[in-house]
C-alpha cells in the first residue's frame, strides 16, 4: 500500500503544471470552507448551526466559494511552486487569508447572517495555518516518495553554517541527492538539530557513514582556509568515501563567466560508443623501445606521449618545434611520471631540417616514430600554402627519409580524413604526405611504415569543442558554417590508441582507419554542446532560449561531407573489429620525384599558385575552390 502510495505522489509530482495549480486551487477552496465550518460550530457551539438560519449561511458558504479562487488566483498563491516555499510565499497566503476574513465579514453584513465578531478573525488564522501545513505536508510527502522510490545518493554535509543549511534546503528538493546529517568541530552545535538534521562531531563521522550508508560526504566550508579544507578533505577521504567541495563565492563571482555553464566532455558528443583500443598488442610493441613523437606538444602528440608512458618505453623523445609546447609537455610528463621509469629527452627542432632529424634519431637509437608535426588548421593552410606544403610534404618526406636512413623498426604518419579526395590545401598536403610516405616504405628493407586516418578530434585545438565552448561561455552566438556539414568524430584519447595500434599491426605501407559510426551533423554538434552546458538554443519563432546557432557559411576549402577512404572496395580487417587497413593507389618514384622537385621549385619562387598546380596535378579526387580571400587580422573564423 505505501508503494502505491509512493507512485502516485511521484506521478502527482510529475503531473503538468496546469494540473496542479488547479489541484492547489480546488484544495484550498475546500480548506476555505472547512474552516469557516470549523470556525463557525466551534464558536456557537453547535455542529448543526445551518439550523438556526439556512439560507443565510448557505449564501455565506456559496459566497466564499466564489470569492477564494478569485483572491487566491489575483495573489498567484496558486504559483507558488510548493518546493520553494519561502517568506515571500508565506507573506501571499497570509495576505490571501487576511483579505479572504474580510469579504467574510462584508458577507456576513449583506446577508445578515448571525456571524460573530471573533470568527472572520479566528477563520484567517485557521485558514492560513491549515493552507501552508498541507504544502509542507505534501512537500515532506513527495519528497519521501520520491526517495523511496528513486536511487537516491546519502550524503553527509561537514559544515553547519549558512552555506551547509542552504545546500542542504537545495537538496531536499532534489531526488539524486539526500542529507542525513550535518557534522562540524564546533561543540556548541554538537547534539542539536539544524535545518532539520543532527549535528555530529568529527570524531563520530565514520560510525555515522557506515551507519547511514552515506555515499558522499559535502564540505560546505567555502570562507575556511583552502589547506584546512584540504586536510579535512584528505582524512575523509580515508574513510572510504568521495568528497565534494563546495566553490567559495569569491570563487564564483570571480568566474562570473562560467556560473551555469558546465563544461562538456568530448566524448558526450560523439552520437556513438568511444572504441575500446585497450589491446596488448599496444604494451608488446613499445615495451622496451626508444621512441620519438614529432609535434610533441600539439594536441595528439601529447597525448601519444602520455599513453606511451604507460607502455614500458625505454626512453621518450619529445621532438617539437615550439619552445614553450616542448617545455609545457614536458614538465607535465616528469610529474605525472609516477615511477614509470621512461626517460624522457625533450629536443627542439624542425622537421624541415633534415641533419637535425638524423642526428636525434641516431644519437638517441630511436626504434619507433610517430610523425604528428604539421599544419592542420583548414583556413591557415589556406592562406599559407607555402609554408603548409614545406613542413606538411617535405617536413614528412624528410622525417621519413631520416627513419629508414637510421634503421628505425616502425614509422607512424599521422593524418587525417581530409586527405581524402580534398578540397582544400591543408587536406591535400596531407595526402602527398601520406603518398610520399607510401613511396618510401615501396623500398624499405628495414623500417615499418604506415599512415593512421581519422576524423575530427574533439577537445583538439583545431576542433570544434574549444571554439564552441568559448562562444558559448560568452553568450553565442555559436557558429556554424553550414546546416547540412558532416564530421566523423573521435577524443583524443581513440585518436592516440589508433596510432599506436597501427605502429603494432603495421607491415609495410598501410593505411588504417578506425570505424567511426555514422558521420554527424555539426549543427547537431553545436545544439548538444548548448544543452549539455545548461543553456537552451534560441528559437527565432517563439524567442525563447538563450544561445543562438548563425550560419556564416562555408569557408574557402570547406567541404560538407568528410570521407575516410577513397574506395572502399580495398578494406582488409586487422585483428581489432573496429580498424581497417586500406589499399590505396600510390604513385611511382620517378612521379614522386617530379612532385618534389615542382614542390621545392615553388617554395623557392614562394608561388603559392604554382603549390596548388602540383596538388591539382597529381593528388587523386582534388577539385579546386574559389581562391580564398587574403583576411585581416580581425576577421573571425567560425568553429566547423
Amino acid at each position: 500500500m505505501f508503494s502505491k502510495l509512493s507512485g502516485f505522489l511521484v506521478a502527482l509530482a510529475e503531473a503538468p503544471r496546469q494540473v496542479k495549480r488547479r489541484l492547489l486551487l480546488g484544495l484550498d477552496t475546500l480548506i476555505a470552507l472547512i474552516s469557516l465550518y470549523f470556525v463557525l460550530a466551534l464558536r456557537l457551539e453547535d455542529l448543526a448551526f445551518f439550523g438556526q438560519a439556512p439560507w443565510q449561511y448557505a449564501a455565506l458558504f456559496a459566497s466564499m466559494v466564489f470569492a477564494t479562487p478569485i483572491v487566491l488566483i489575483a495573489l498567484q498563491v496558486p504559483l507558488i511552486k510548493l518546493a520553494a516555499l519561502e517568506g515571500k510565499g508565506t507573506s501571499r497566503i497570509a495576505l490571501a487569508a487576511s483579505l479572504l476574513g474580510m469579504i467574510l465579514i462584508v458577507a456576513g453584513f449583506l446577508l445578515q447572517a448571525l456571524l460573530p465578531r471573533s470568527v472572520p478573525f479566528a477563520f484567517a488564522a485557521t485558514f492560513f495555518a491549515i493552507t501552508l501545513l498541507k504544502r509542507i505536508v505534501a512537500v515532506q510527502l513527495i519528497t519521501n516518495a520520491a526517495h523511496r522510490n528513486g536511487t537516491t545518493d546519502r550524503v553527509a554535509i561537514f559544515g553547519a553554517g549558512t552555506a551547509g543549511m542552504q545546500l542542504a534546503a537545495s537538496l531536499r528538493q532534489a531526488r539524486e541527492l539526500r542529507p542525513v546529517f550535518f557534522v562540524d568541530d564546533d561543540p556548541k552545535l554538537h547534539g542539536l538539530m539544524v535545518g532539520g538534521l543532527p549535528v555530529f562531531p568529527p570524531k563520530l563521522l565514520a560510525g555515522k557513514l557506515e551507519h547511514h550508508q552515506v555515499n558522499y560526504v559535502l564540505l560546505a566550508m567555502p570562507s575556511a582556509d583552502p589547506h584546512r579544507v584540504k586536510a579535512i578533505a584528505d582524512d575523509i577521504s580515508g574513510l572510504g568515501v568521495e568528497v565534494r567541495s563546495l566553490p567559495s563565492y569569491v570563487d564564483i563571482i570571480a568566474n562570473d563567466e562560467s556560473i551555469g555553464v558546465r563544461t562538456v566532455a568530448p566524448e558526450e558528443l560523439l552520437g556513438r560508443a568511444t572504441v575500446d583500443l585497450d589491446v596488448p598488442e599496444i604494451a608488446d610493441t613499445y615495451a622496451g623501445r626508444v621512441a620519438m613523437v614529432t609535434g610533441a606538444g600539439g594536441s595528439i602528440g601529447s597525448e601519444l606521449c602520455r599513453q606511451l608512458i604507460d607502455c614500458g618505453l625505454k626512453k621518450l623523445i619529445l621532438f617539437e618545434h615550439s619552445e614553450f609546447a616542448l617545455y609545457s609537455i614536458f614538465e607535465e610528463l616528469l610529474e605525472d611520471d609516477k615511477g614509470a621509469g621512461v626517460e624522457l629527452i625533450p629536443r627542439l627542432g624542425s622537421v624541415n631540417d633534415r641533419h637535425r632529424v638524423e642526428d636525434v634519431l641516431t644519437d638517441e637509437e630511436v626504434d619507433v616514430v610517430l610523425h604528428a608535426a604539421a599544419y592542420k588548421h583548414v583556413p591557415m593552410v589556406e592562406q599559407n600554402e607555402i609554408e603548409g606544403a614545406r613542413t606538411n610534404i617535405l617536413g614528412t618526406r624528410t622525417v621519413a627519409q631520416a627513419a629508414e636512413a637510421a634503421a628505425v623498426e616502425r614509422f607512424v604518419l599521422i593524418s587525417t580524413d581530409k586527405a581524402v579526395r580534398p578540397t582544400n590545401v591543408m587536406g591535400a598536403t596531407k595526402r602527398l604526405a601520406e603518398l610520399a610516405v607510401q613511396d618510401i616504405a615501396s623500398r624499405s628493407m628495414k623500417t615499418k611504415f604506415s599512415m593512421v586516418r581519422f576524423g575530427n578530434v574533439l577537445g583538439s585545438s583545431g576542433s570544434v569543442l574549444p571554439v564552441f565552448q568559448r562562444q558559448i561561455l560568452t553568450g553565442g552566438p555559436v557558429t556554424v558554417t553550414d546546416p547540412e556539414v558532416t564530421r566523423f568524430f573521435m577524443t583524443i584519447p581513440e585518436a592516440a590508441r589508433l596510432v599506436l595500434l597501427a605502429g603494432a599491426y603495421s607491415s609495410g605501407g598501410d593505411v588504417f582507419v578506425l570505424d567511426m559510426g555514422e558521420p554527424v551533423r555539426i549543427i547537431d554538434v553545436a545544439r548538444r554542446m548548448i544543452e549539455l552546458s545548461g543553456r537552451r538554443v534560441y528559437d527565432p519563432k517563439t524567442g525563447c532560449g538563450d544561445i543562438r546557432i548563425e550560419i556564416t557559411g562555408l569557408r574557402p576549402g570547406e567541404k560538407r561531407y568528410e570521407e575516410l577512404l577513397i574506395n572502399d572496395r580495398n578494406l582488409c580487417e586487422t585483428p581489432h573489429h573496429k580498424i581497417l587497413r586500406a589499399q590505396e593507389h600510390m604513385l611511382s618514384e620517378v612521379e614522386m620525384q617530379m612532385v618534389f622537385r615542382a614542390i621545392e621549385n615553388a617554395i623557392e619562387a614562394q608561388e603559392p599558385n604554382a603549390i596548388r598546380n602540383v596538388i591539382e596535378t597529381w593528388v587523386d579526387g582534388y577539385h579546386c575552390p574559389q581562391q580564398p580571400k587574403r583576411h585581416s587580422i580581425g576577421s573571425r573564423l567560425s568553429g566547423t
